[in-house]
């Protein structure tokens, strides 16, 4: 019923997002517009930047640059190269949560009742709109089929711009600390961010957004083994246990025969590759970041500095490959297109807000619960705009998915009722 009213409300606010009918197939693209092709040439673009950064951090670290430096370029050299304060590896950057002296039952609820509206609100429609953009036609006449928007790297740039101004107009009102470490050290989280997002809308084009929804459930593996590869954890045997479960769950899912109408959207091994892909950089993310958290900050300036870099990185890209000009035309053909993308950056980074006020306030237990809700709505959401179809198997897959799931979060509550140190969450900065 949820998500039927859902349904409905998308449907209104976007007229043209479940239309069209059946989508046409799409046209053989030659062997420069292969995925592949394009990944190793955004990647080329990224390390022309990337690779004369980090050789002069090596550079002006090896000459000791913050003892013998001077001029004009010292204060941005030393924020950008060696921070304004030594780690404090051993201390929680962050103030723990702490509740309002004077608050009630009822003023509580409302709150949660707000993180939960918002982090729905903003999440669901980014999921439909990504879907409707990577998947969907601009233009389609009676005569033409329309065309499709196929620069994924164009759509990272734009979620990673308003993300960007939102976190410094963020930084600017509001008082944060004492901001610390190295900005060199954010471009590493923001490379392995932007070429997860760019997997991530890339793979629509090969498999469902259902599809994409569960590999999404299921990266709490890779993060454990990226967890142990970057930051030396241990995990508990409930960890393991639940990532199996999730493994059962995904597999029960992907094997299922369920007949897609739309033959575009069927998996395939392009898409399963990049799915692989947003996993592995994600959890890579994730993981980056925490390391990072040892500095004293927050997460607003977490989200600022590494939409910094991401935004530097793919502008620089798309320059480089002519591409910043071609997407622009295409918004200026399609004023649909550009509603859709700005709306869709909007929600983006309107949900980072609702995390970090949600974590804030309720702790991350209660915020992973939200978002566990927010992908089961996802995938019937999709199913009722799009046309999916879940076999009896694939839907007790997606079942047990999200059990383990809810089963990590009450695991983790009882290690925290009985003192334990309970692994953290992953960070959940980009979405």
């Amino acid at each position: 019923m949820v998500a039927r009213w859902w349904a409905v409300v998308v449907l209104v606010a976007i007229p043209s997002l479940g239309a069209g009918g059946e989508t046409p197939e799409a046209p053989p693209e030659s062997w420069t517009q292969q995925w592949f092709f394009r990944f190793l040439v955004n990647a080329a673009g990224y390390a022309s930047f990337m690779l004369p950064g980090y050789l002069l951090v090596r550079y002006l670290r090896r000459k000791n640059y913050l003892e013998t430096g001077r001029g004009l370029c010292f204060p941005l050299v030393k924020v950008c190269v060696f921070g304004n304060e030594p780690k404090a590896s051993d201390e929680v950057p962050l103030a723990p949560r702490t509740e309002p002296a004077e608050t009630t039952p009822t003023w509580q609820a409302l709150k949660l009742l707000f993180c939960a509206v918002g982090l729905q609100v903003s999440y669901l429609t980014w999921g439909v709109l990504q879907e409707r953009v990577m998947t969907r036609s601009y233009g389609a006449t009676a005569t033409w089929a329309g065309e499709r928007f196929t620069d994924s790297q164009f759509l990272v740039l734009m979620n990673r711009v308003l993300a960007f101004v939102v976190a410094g107009l963020y930084c600017l009102f509001f008082k944060q600390p004492r901001h610390g470490a190295p900005m060199y050290q954010y471009s590493f989280a923001s490379l392995s961010n932007v070429l997860s997002s760019w997997c991530q809308y890339e793979a629509l084009k090969f498999v469902s957004f259902p599809t994409q929804v569960l590999a999404k459930a299921s990266k709490v593996i890779p993060v454990m083994l990226m967890g142990k590869l970057v930051s030396r954890r241990s995990y508990e045997h409930w960890e393991y246990l639940t990532a199996g479960l999730i493994s059962v769950g995904v597999s029960m899912f992907l094997l299922s025969s369920g007949p897609e109408p739309r033959s575009s959207q069927a998996t395939t091994l392009s898409g399963v590759i990049l799915l692989g892909g947003y996993i592995a950089f994600d959890s890579f993310t994730s993981n980056w970041q925490d390391a990072l958290f040892a500095y004293k900050m927050s997460s607003v300036q977490m989200m600022l500095g590494v939409n910094f870099f991401s935004c530097l990185f793919t502008v620089g890209s798309l320059l480089e490959q002519g591409a910043l000009l071609e997407g622009t035309r295409f918004m200026g053909r399609h004023s649909e297109f550009a509603a859709h993308a700005l709306l869709l950056s909007v929600c983006s980074a309107c949900g980072q807000l609702f995390i970090f006020y949600t974590i804030g306030q309720f702790g991350a237990a209660v915020f992973t619960i939200i978002m566990t809700l927010r992908q089961a709505f996802a995938i019937l959401l999709s199913c009722l705009l799009y046309g999916h179809t879940i076999t009896v198997v694939g839907g007790l897959g997606v079942a047990v998915v999200f059990a383990a799931l809810l089963l990590r979060v009450y695991a983790r509550g009882r290690l925290k009722q009985r003192g334990k140190k309970a692994v953290p969450i992953e960070s959940p900065v980009q979405v």
